[in-house]
């Protein structure tokens, strides 16, 4: 029996086709002005980029940002610092995956240092995070000013940056808990440590009596934090040096 020859297929190429709207404009396509609009200069500085997220071990802490939206205000208030410790609570649930140990608390940007099983572990807790925090401000914004606000308050996507070293590490919790000091918002305050991040149940500040903490101002409610678990986290950093109250971080610009 002899077999039929095959059929080649062949794709036929069909004609690119715009549609006209109902002013008799066409529409899609290449053309001027098209695609997402450029962000205003009043509306602060750009998203991270939309790139895959590098692989992230276990062992790896993890330095996060979180720009808040122009029309918050500043956060270094009262409400800011309690919206941040109420959202770490609903983290708790997280724990064996996602633990928060630092944060700092800026006019319009929070610095976080946390642990995270993975690349999708930190996803999860930063969501849990940045949810629960979102909503806790509207609602204090919202008491405040007398009108419900609703929407976004961290509008961008977080940067995040993997610490791989004891270096790193050391450079990075000093950055976050003296980064008061980076934008010179410790004036005028008797206070030596940030009031407005976890500063105060750090146990690596050269200042800090050994096996002692800084004394507690009266009706001050400080912000519980995660020991952590990670070498670098725990132990490797320490290699470097302990971290003084008194250092002012340099670097990025924030």
């Amino acid at each position: 029996m002899s077999r039929r020859a095959l059929e080649v297929h062949v794709q036929q190429e069909l004609p690119i086709t715009r549609k006209r709207d109902k002013n008799d404009q066409f529409r899609g396509g290449a053309r001027p002005g098209a695609g997402r609009p450029k962000r205003k200069r009043s509306e602060g500085r750009s998203s991270e980029p939309h790139t895959v997220r590098p692989k992230l071990l276990a062992s790896q802490p993890v330095h996060v940002v979180m720009r808040a939206s122009a029309d918050i205000g500043s956060l270094r208030t009262l409400e800011g610092f309690m919206a941040v410790r109420e959202a770490r609570l609903s983290t708790l649930r997280l724990e064996d995956s996602f633990r928060l140990i630092h944060f700092s608390i800026q006019r319009n940007h929070i610095h976080l240092i946390v642990e995270a099983h993975d690349r999708r572990a930190l996803w999860k807790g930063m969501q849990v995070f940045g949810i629960s925090c979102a909503k806790q401000l509207n609602a204090a914004i919202s008491a405040r000013r007398g009108t419900r606000r609703r929407g976004s308050v961290f509008h961008d996507r977080y940067y995040a940056r993997i610490l791989k070293t004891p270096r790193e590490v050391r450079n990075c919790l000093s950055y976050v808990l003296n980064n008061w000091r980076h934008h010179k918002t410790d004036g005028g305050t008797a206070w030596k440590i940030d009031p407005f991040s976890s500063a105060l149940a750090f146990d690596g500040w050269k200042e800090r009596p050994e096996g002692q903490r800084f004394k507690i101002p009266p009706g001050y409610e400080g912000s519980w934090i995660w020991l952590p678990r990670t070498w670098l986290m725990t132990t490797g950093w320490r290699r470097h040096g302990l971290i003084s109250i008194f250092e002012i971080p340099g670097g990025d610009d924030e």
